[in-house]
């Protein structure tokens, strides 16, 4: 323990150095080692007994990339560590382990275990745990004037460790390394990482700055929404220079993306450039100029609006990160992406609905999580999988039960591994609705929406629900903003406000949807298009609608009042869909016969 000069001394007397014993430095590993902070896989915990271990014996300079990739993950001689960087990542999920493990359990520790930057060998310290006490009005005002001459945003004291508690909850995305309700590891695959580096400002005097400054933090904000990626923190983005190295970064940090951009102001018009770098071989992945009149909106207001669009262009499930990506030949990706690429095929399989891909994905999905049985993701999407079966009838399983019931359970054991998750709450909200549980299923779709506006993967899906339970008007206006800031999924989007369209006896306008839909993209766009054709005295064009879906879907018409029922369809709607079934020639015009 920390040793200091007895008696009361003065205030520039020397304190005596720290001594640390080998067993302080033991007894603090297995402090580290054993709690449920560390959040690290026992792989990690091994690569931090190791690293201590062989520094006490006096072996230090041996702890290398090759030695740790041997001795700990179990590679043979031939490891390369240029090619496998599998001992950078998992130094990476250390440090950063460690630095939130002693923010929380750790916080009154004796002893202060690092790995410092650029190597692998740790570092020893005693700590105080006095609590920092705040600087008297001279101190602060001193500061502020270092601030200003540094031109760099900095905290002291307990406000300085409140910031980067709240960056790291960020980071994290509230999805990250948690702990399972019953205080075991929960082991999840890689997922992107992101960082938003300090946007610059461009105009004149220090207005441009403060703009650029509450900006970086409104876009890493709104982008940690989506627990699909890892974000870094507030306190990350600002040790960033505004123009990052990327090898840095993809050394040092694991950063998959980088975003970064400036913002300019002139008199009253403000224009934010931003742009998406995949780091690992440094292309801009996407870019985008946003001009906004300051003198339309309050500034929060047009911030807000600029993050939200940012975020959903670049983090949403149909946005730039999330395009699935196809694999080099002859190589195959480490077995944690390989887990993760099913959440990418899963929404190309949402592109193009069909029971080849349903059943590819749900095999994938189903091997993700036998190895990852907590990620949430993972589950939600085979919530998808199983409502699909039931619903679409794809690929159904006689012998596994009700396809709901598996729906059900799976969007459940989504959202209680990760409560927050628009994507676990999406799945809830449709397994709900499937289950004849319409009130529960779109307070859940509300409440998920409150969480992330930005997700048009949930705006999309919760817009179809609210128009099936017989609210056409308000869907059709969700899945609207759906269509507005995912125009790259407009096909989609427009088929669902086409049947919208009809179902509200709005024929035009449900004809100059059809003209904007992408007929691939959604099972019932044929259906809903023969309807409208007949309605409007289109017949060729219903006819040729009819045959394609009967092509698709032989045995609906023929079941039609139980295919209505079982998608929540209220009287009314099911009457109109019948009176146009009639007359685009799916029934005979006296349904009794």
């Amino acid at each position: 323990m920390m040793s200091g000069r007895e008696g009361s001394g003065t205030s520039d007397q020397a304190a005596s150095p720290p001594v640390l014993s080998e067993a302080a430095v033991l007894e603090q590993l297995e402090r580290i080692a054993s709690s449920a902070d560390l959040r690290v896989s026992e792989r990690g915990r091994n690569f931090l007994r190791y690293v201590i271990e062989e520094t006490l014996a006096g072996r230090a300079e041996r702890i290398k990339a090759y030695s740790i990739a041997i001795e700990v993950f179990g590679r043979d001689e031939t490891f390369d560590p240029q090619s496998d960087p599998v001992v950078r990542i998992e130094a990476g999920r250390l440090r950063r382990a460690l630095e939130y493990y002693y923010l929380a359990a750790g916080r009154d520790d004796p002893i202060m275990i690092d790995i410092p930057k650029g190597g692998y060998v740790p570092t020893f310290a005693v700590r105080t745990v006095e609590r920092t006490p705040l600087p008297d009005a001279g101190t602060k005002g001193a500061g502020r004037k270092a601030r200003r001459a540094r031109s760099t945003y900095l905290v002291s004291g307990l406000s300085a460790l409140m910031v980067l508690l709240a960056a790291i909850l960020i980071w994290r995305g509230e999805n990250g390394d948690l702990v399972t309700n019953g205080g075991g590891k929960r082991e999840l695959p890689e997922e992107p990482v992101l960082v938003v580096a300090p946007f610059v400002g461009l105009g004149e005097g220090t207005t441009a700055e403060l703009y650029a400054a509450r900006l970086t933090e409104e876009v890493t904000a709104q982008l940690a929404r989506f627990h699909e990626l890892t974000v870094l923190g507030r306190e990350t983005t600002a040790a960033l220079s505004p123009i990052a190295n990327q090898q840095r970064l993809q050394a040092d940090m694991d950063v998959d993306f980088l975003v970064e951009g400036s913002i300019r102001t002139s008199e009253n018009q403000l224009r934010v450039t931003a742009r998406l770098i995949d780091v690992s071989n440094g292309a801009i992945a996407w870019v985008h100029s946003y001009d906004e009149d300051l003198r339309s909106a309050n500034l929060i207001k047009i911030e807000s609006d600029i993050a939200g669009q940012m975020a959903t262009a670049i983090a949403q499930p149909y946005g730039i990160i999330f395009r699935p990506k196809s694999e080099t030949p002859g190589q195959s990706p480490p077995e944690d992406m390989s887990a993760y690429r099913c959440t990418l095929e899963f929404y190309a399989y949402r592109r193009n609905l069909s029971p080849e891909k349903h059943r590819s994905v749900r095999d994938c999905l189903e091997r993700a999580i036998a190895r990852f049985p907590d990620y949430a993701t993972a589950w939600a999407m085979l919530s998808h999988i199983h409502i699909d079966e039931a619903r679409f009838e794809f690929n159904r399983r006689e012998d596994q039960g009700s396809a709901l019931e598996r729906g059900l359970s799976a969007a459940e054991r989504a959202v209680a591994l990760d409560p927050r998750s628009a994507r676990a709450l999406q799945a809830k909200m449709l397994a709900l609705f499937y289950a004849k549980r319409e009130e529960e299923a779109l307070a859940l779709g509300e409440r998920a929406l409150a969480l992330n506006p930005n997700d048009t993967e949930l705006l999309g899906e919760f817009g179809t629900r609210v128009a099936q339970s017989g609210d056409w008007k308000r869907g059709l206006g969700l899945i609207r903003q759906a269509r507005e800031r995912n125009p790259g999924y407009a096909g989609y989007y427009s088929s669902l406000m086409a049947a919208c369209a009809y179902m509200m006896g709005e024929t035009e306008l449900a004809l100059e949807y059809l003209q904007q839909a992408d007929p691939e993209t959604w099972i019932y766009y044929y259906a809903f298009a023969a309807l409208t054709y007949a309605e409007a005295g289109m017949t060729a064009e219903a006819e040729a609608a009819r045959e394609r879906f009967t092509e698709l879907r032989p045995d609906f018409f023929a079941n039609l009042e139980a295919e209505l029922l079982k998608r929540n369809f209220k009287p009314d709607d099911r009457a109109r869909i019948t009176e146009g079934a009639m007359r685009a020639g799916f029934l005979p015009s006296d349904p009794s016969n």
